[in-house]
């Protein structure tokens, strides 16, 4: 079970897949669902301090290199455009509830990777991303769990 539990918390740290994937996964091997939740939330929120501080800087630097420009490019207009959408939808007075609610939303490319590193384009503050981001994982994982445990099918949505 050890072996299961630690590979929920790396899946769960990984991009696009993150805490979602985590989660189908531990429910597809009958794992507990409020220990694996806890898992997944600190996995998927791990990162965060370390993205908010340094992918923006290393996706600039890498971005004009021959073998990773490309892909640092597509990372750094990824940022930008989840940027643009947040104020868009929230201007900049609504940011920490549009930030939470993009993270929380169980959608690929919606996570706490693309959402601390649109909050660092923005230049949030590091505490207000971080809560932001959090609360918008917490969402996130009860959706999912309750989605992967079939609760949300028996309710009719």
């Amino acid at each position: 079970m050890l072996t299961h539990y630690l590979i929920v918390f790396f899946i769960s740290m990984v991009p696009i897949v993150e805490l979602r994937g985590a989660l189908v996964y531990a429910a597809g091997f009958d794992m507990p669902m409020v220990t694996s939740y806890i898992i997944c939330v600190i996995g998927n929120m791990l990162p965060v301090p370390i993205i908010y501080l340094f992918a923006r800087k290393v996706l600039v630097w890498g971005s004009d290199k021959k073998f990773i420009g490309k892909f640092f490019r597509f990372c750094i207009d990824k940022g930008e455009r989840g940027g643009q959408k947040l104020v868009k939808t929230a201007g900049r007075g609504g940011l920490f509830v549009a930030l939470m609610l993009f993270v929380g939303i169980p959608l690929p490319g919606t996570g706490a990777w693309t959402g601390t590193l649109a909050a660092s384009f923005l230049n949030m503050g590091a505490k207000s991303t971080a809560l932001a981001v959090s609360l918008g994982v917490i969402i996130a994982g009860i959706i999912m769990g309750l989605a992967s445990t079939g609760v949300l099918a028996v309710i009719g949505l």
